[in-house]
């Protein structure tokens, strides 16, 4: 989709904030009402009938769950907690793409468990907090925290519901309230599912603005634009339906407006949708600073050895250097200079974490288990690639038998990159399975690439016989740079 100039903004600015270890998400109750979960106001519509009240004219649901629990008892409601979310939906698309990313921090006010189950999904070691005691405790190594600031649909007795529960909260909750402010400080939030009606969040975001003298932090939501075509009841006139809408537009345009005052930018959406939308452009942004290297040589003509392995440790050095990471599955003849070329730059740079530089996954080599050992690399070139966003390819030959032939793995990693819609760059000219892979993507440019002049001719350029070092690695790094802003 066309994104508009304020998405595009944000965008490239929360892309920046992932990369920098800065980004953090808080979902509300319409993060996962999308996939089959009540929200409040259905939550309490039976609890609403008991009282004779109807839930669709009531706006201040506190009240509702308070006035129950000062008639009846909490055991009813506690009930209604645990039927309603212990059916726990598929996770939807956005939940997907955030548990992919590498977000470790997220804030929720809902009791289910869907964040937490969708990480872990992604093979990440996730640490809950949900009461205040799990404060004094923590997991080693872990991926990411879910803060589950109103509780737990495992734990309804203690979920954040009632006036009582909220007028009590920053003395029954404090570790919470504390850990936000800190948060909402050091971090940069993207609120997905809000309607900002949260007492216990405004408070929070007031005493933030409060101590530092309204220098707040930029953070981001989601709101959906009231659309004259949303105005369309039958039982009322024309008029009366453009007075509603018009009313509704100064209503919103307030609560923006009002929410700066806390940093909080409103990027405007036309439908739902369209989050979706922007959460894969901000996922194929993050992405494409991982640099996949696949590449195979026994036989390093049309150079020679010494060139050749200056041409692979320079390159590898340059991507590094230009703030970039390397993917590499260790590839024959390839693996070992291409971390050499990544901890060269590390040395001379002081740079102190390889970590940030180099993602490597050595091939087994012998066969144990089950599966065979082919399958077992299929799967281990998926799970490589998966977190690439651009692969490029070198050589691409092995040795069977006293024979030179072509690298099949390296074929099959190029239809993985297709799969996971990684961006192929066959360095043609160095030869083998690499040109045939140039050869292929050069007749039929568009189908692999975005259109964009400088980068095809970056690519053509990379086809070239007898190139240097130096045209090789300049015409790389400048596709590599294009696609980071098409």
């Amino acid at each position: 989709m066309a994104f508009t100039t304020q998405q595009q903004t944000f965008i490239n600015e929360f892309v920046k904030e992932i990369n920098n270890g800065d980004a953090a998400i808080f979902a509300g109750a319409g993060f996962s009402a999308t996939h089959g979960f009540v929200n409040w106001k259905e939550l309490l519509r039976d609890l609403a009938e008991e009282l004779n009240l109807d839930i669709d004219k009531e706006h201040d649901l506190l009240s509702i769950a308070q006035y129950h629990l000062n008639k009846f008892t909490r055991s009813k409601i506690n009930t209604k907690i645990i039927n309603e979310f212990t059916s726990l939906g598929a996770a939807g698309e956005n939940h997907k793409i955030l548990a992919r990313l590498n977000i470790d921090t997220f804030w929720t006010t809902n009791y289910d468990q869907l964040i937490e189950r969708t990480l872990e999904s992604e093979g990440k070691t996730v640490e809950k907090k949900i009461r205040n005691a799990d404060f004094s405790r923590n997991i080693k190594k872990r991926d990411a925290i879910v803060y589950k600031m109103h509780g737990d649909k495992d734990s309804p007795d203690e979920a954040i519901l009632t006036k009582d529960d909220f007028e009590s909260y920053n003395d029954k909750m404090k570790l919470f309230s504390i850990a936000l402010r800190g948060e909402l400080v050091s971090k940069t939030f993207l609120f997905l599912g809000f309607s900002f009606d949260d007492p216990n969040l405004e408070y929070i975001l007031g005493r933030v603005k409060v101590l530092l003298n309204g220098n707040t932090p930029t953070h981001y939501c989601f709101f959906k634009e009231i659309l004259e075509n949303d105005f369309n009841d039958p039982e009322l006139s024309p008029e009366q339906n453009k007075e509603n809408y018009l009313y509704a537009k100064i209503k919103q345009q307030l609560k923006v407006d009002n929410l700066i005052r806390y940093g909080i930018r409103a990027i405007m959406i036309d439908d739902y949708p369209e989050i979706t939308s922007i959460l894969s452009e901000i996922e194929k942004r993050v992405k494409r600073k991982n640099i996949f290297i696949s590449g195979a040589a026994n036989d390093y003509s049309p150079f020679t050895v010494d060139t050749a392995k200056d041409l692979i440790h320079s390159m590898s050095y340059t991507i590094a250097e230009k703030g970039y990471k390397i993917v590499s599955g260790y590839g024959l003849g390839i693996g070992s200079i291409v971390i050499n070329g990544a901890l060269d730059y590390k040395m001379n740079s002081n740079y102190r974490n390889l970590d940030d530089l180099l993602i490597l996954r050595p091939f087994p080599q012998i066969q144990s288990g089950k599966k065979p050992i082919s399958e077992v690399w299929t799967e281990y070139r998926n799970d490589m690639i998966s977190k690439s966003g651009i692969a490029i390819f070198l050589f691409g030959n092995k040795l069977v038998k006293d024979e030179i032939v072509l690298s099949n793995g390296m074929e099959e990693e190029f239809e993985i990159c297709l799969k996971h819609n990684v961006i192929p760059i066959p360095i043609g000219a160095t030869g083998y399975i690499s040109k045939s892979l140039w050869e292929r993507v050069m007749l039929a440019f568009e189908t692999y690439y975005p259109s964009n002049t400088d980068l095809h001719d970056a690519i053509k350029e990379l086809g070239k016989d007898s190139l240097t070092k130096e045209e090789i690695i300049m015409n790389t790094i400048k596709a590599i740079n294009i696609l980071q802003k098409i």
